[in-house]
């Protein structure tokens, strides 16, 4: 099974662009959504990347990012490179998708995809509000298309920084 999740917080302007894909994939499949496919909305719950990733042998994660690029900038990065240790703390509220894949190998192991890629969108506005900024937007339905291109067996696009 392959699981593409989308996080993110719609009352957060571009910080939706994940649930966002996720949303678009939905409509572009309506009913012809692949047998062996799941589309999650995790919203802003990173335990729930997890548990949705367990005994799927490929898990697709999109998230917004803030990392100073240019807003609706895209980025391809492979599993291998993520997963950070959650820091203990009285809540698992900042419990993050990068968590997520750091807890779910070490405590799924080999039930854990070792398959993993995450999309990340640079976002150009995290105020409140319910739309996404038109950079976002074009990023989103660019990563829909790599999505969907994936999904059919086309090539992925190369790790690194999309055009």
């Amino acid at each position: 099974m392959r699981v593409i999740i989308g996080c993110g917080n719609l009352n957060r302007s571009d910080d939706a662009a994940g649930v966002r894909v996720v949303q678009c994939l939905r409509e572009r499949f309506r009913d012809d959504l692949p047998a062996d496919l799941r589309l999650f909305d995790a919203g802003t719950g990173g335990m729930e990347v997890m548990f949705q990733a367990r005994g799927a042998r490929q898990l697709v994660i999109v998230d917004a990012c803030r990392s100073g690029s240019t807003p609706g900038a895209i980025f391809r990065l492979p599993g291998s490179e993520i997963g950070r240790a959650h820091t203990p703390a009285y809540s698992l509220h900042d419990f993050r998708w990068d968590h997520a894949v750091h807890a779910g190998r070490r405590i799924l192991g080999a039930d854990f995809p070792a398959d993993v890629t995450v999309y990340l969108v640079e976002a150009a506005s995290l105020d409140l509000g319910t739309e996404l900024s038109m950079p976002v937007r074009a990023a989103v339905e660019t990563v829909v298309g790599h999505i969907v291109d994936a999904i059919r067996g086309c090539a992925p696009a190369a790790a690194g920084k999309l055009p």
